[in-house]
């Protein structure tokens, strides 16, 4: 029988989107989840960003250079682990190496706390294994819930990482001066442990969801991803599904930094001491996690069940066209700060849950390895090329109307490489839906269904 706390829980996740019955312990669990990780991620991302102070604006870009280096490394080296272990081990062991890493440099900073390498080391290996991280747990998503169940629920489950980007912080500002750097990061590294707990009852409720028939993916977790360490690459390179999710991320980080660009030259502008220009910026980063809550607590999952995935992919580029221009026409710190908020609450509420409901409709092997590569990779090389392209803008001295001709051009390239998206999976989805009828699921071979040549 329910406790009124459960039932006070399902009435609140209600008010979000429809849940069936058999799907809320499930959807609890993946909020919980995505709540203790990534507000476990915020404790330890200004750890991250004081690490940069430490060799200026003028250097980022060998930084990010650095992190595009390290994707290359670990992507591969990610694909051959998961062809040589089981899915079930694969998911929980990312985050026991997270744990160990973050006890490690723990150690490293008590150490040596002035040391440019190991402030280096921090930055690369953070920016490297936060996609890592996010990109497993989304991928884990893909593979416990179907394209149908996935549109209802993914801009819920998104909401509590939302919510953990506002307690995070939180932590982070309330307890940075009792706890001290050391005391923070053990805070940290037990957050991702209770992640570890829940990953597990996850792959557990997968297990009953598959046992019982009910809705949901069939795929099992008891066996590897065979393939090349590079497969993840070819896939990438020869289906044109994974080709668009991938120009859809790197044209996605093409416009955040043109927006960044904005942001950064009209603070420094505005604000000539640090502690404002940082109030500034922090101001944008907690309105953005509260309005992101908002709208994907009580808004996306209504509009993509009713307007369609594509639809939402859509609508990021769109209210950046709109964001560039009014930019154009008011240049001021308020239009900034509202471009701002405008493009990461898209990014965050809107083209996340969106894109991660498209690998409901791949193949298994695809949502871990492929969707690694996009994720990681394709992220981090937006990142780098455009590190060098802001380089380049500020030693051109490019101008106002010249940089929001750009972002619009790149918002207008990011919204057709949207609809493509889109439309090929929607087409994939009605592919799955025509067979499913026809398929049995008694082994993990025959649950890892391929979309045709091309897709």
């Amino acid at each position: 029988m329910p406790t009124p706390a459960t039932s006070r829980l399902t009435r609140l996740l209600d008010l979000s989107t429809h849940i069936e019955p058999h799907e809320r312990r499930a959807v609890a669990l993946a909020l919980l989840c995505n709540f203790m990780m990534l507000g476990s991620y915020y404790i330890l991302k200004p750890v991250r960003d004081t690490t940069a102070t430490v060799f200026g604006a003028d250097q980022l870009q060998y930084l990010f250079t650095g992190t595009f280096i390290g994707t290359l490394i670990a992507s591969p080296l990610y694909t051959w682990v998961a062809a040589r272990v089981t899915i079930r081990r694969l998911l929980p062991g990312v985050f026991w190496l997270w744990v160990l890493n973050i006890v490690l440099f723990e150690w490293l900073f008590h150490r040596s706390p002035d040391s440019r390498a190991v402030a280096a080391a921090y930055y690369w290996w953070f920016s490297v294994a936060n996609l890592f991280m996010i990109s497993v747990f989304w991928s884990l998503m893909a593979d416990l819930f179907a394209a149908p169940q996935a549109t209802r629920l993914f801009a819920l489950i998104a909401a509590g990482g939302s919510i953990g980007a506002i307690a995070g912080p939180l932590v982070t500002r309330f307890g940075v001066h009792s706890l001290g750097l050391s005391g923070l990061l053990s805070v940290a590294a037990a957050g991702f442990a209770l992640v570890i707990v829940l990953v597990h009852l996850l792959m557990r409720e997968k297990d009953r969801l598959r046992a019982s028939g009910a809705e949901a993916q069939h795929t099992t977790l008891d066996h590897g991803l065979p393939g090349n360490p590079f497969a993840g690459f070819g896939e990438v390179l020869k289906s044109s599904f994974s080709r668009n999710q991938a120009a859809f991320m790197v044209l996605m980080t093409w416009v955040a930094t043109v927006a960044y660009f904005f942001q950064t030259d009209i603070i420094a502008q505005r604000f000539s001491a640090v502690e404002a220009r940082t109030v500034a910026v922090s101001d944008i980063a907690l309105f953005v996690n509260v309005a992101s809550a908002i709208v994907l607590t009580f808004g996306l999952g209504r509009f993509v069940t009713r307007f369609g995935v594509t639809a939402g992919l859509l609508l990021n580029p769109i209210i950046m066209i709109v964001a560039f221009v009014a930019l154009a026409l008011s240049p001021t710190l308020l239009m900034i700060q509202a471009l701002q908020v405008a493009r990461q609450v898209g990014q965050y509420a809107i083209a996340r849950p969106s894109r991660e409901i498209c690998f409901t409709v791949v193949e298994q092997g695809s949502r871990y390895k492929t969707k690694n590569v996009i994720d990681v990779v394709a992220y981090r090389l937006g990142d780098v090329v455009s590190a060098w392209i802001l380089t380049a803008l500020r030693a051109a001295g490019f101008r106002l109307y010249g940089a929001t001709g750009a972002g619009v051009v790149f918002s207008v390239l990011w919204g057709g490489a949207a609809l493509m998206l889109g439309r090929r999976y929607e087409h994939l989805r009605a592919q799955r839906a025509a067979s499913a009828p026809a398929r049995t699921f008694r082994s993990a071979p025959q649950t890892l269904t391929r979309p045709p040549a091309g897709g």
